[in-house]
């Protein structure tokens, strides 16, 4: 089960990701998103079927974009967790496995570092 702390990192959503999640919820019901520190510096998040992905210990609820739970890995939580996390989609064929690849979009973090007075 993934970690529940309450991370300084956080994570919203543009609106044309919010909008890409609302219609893959209608097509998919519920799901989940996962950044890990893969490839391409993990800056690719993988949307899932909510449940289709097992979760580690280490893994951290940063929060929800269109009302759908948002994870990191631990290690690149570690990384990362005086970082804005943006939710943002993009043309173009992303990871065989996050549910968006079939429509020819593929999902995107951008980020920004929290200063320690933000």
């Amino acid at each position: 089960m993934a970690d529940e702390r309450a991370p300084t990192a956080s994570v919203s959503a543009t609106p044309a990701a919010l909008d890409l999640v609302a219609s893959l919820v209608e097509e998919h019901g519920p799901l989940m998103f996962h950044q890990s520190g893969g490839c391409c510096d993990g800056s690719a998040p993988m949307c899932y079927p909510r449940g289709e992905m097992r979760l580690g210990a280490r893994d951290v609820k940063l929060g929800e974009v269109g009302g759908q739970p948002f994870y990191i890995g631990g290690h690149q939580w570690e990384r990362w967790k005086h970082t804005r996390l943006t939710l943002d989609v993009v043309p173009g064929r992303g990871a065989g496995f996050s549910i968006e690849a079939p429509r020819g979009v593929r999902f995107l973090i951008r980020s920004d570092v929290c200063l320690p007075d933000e």
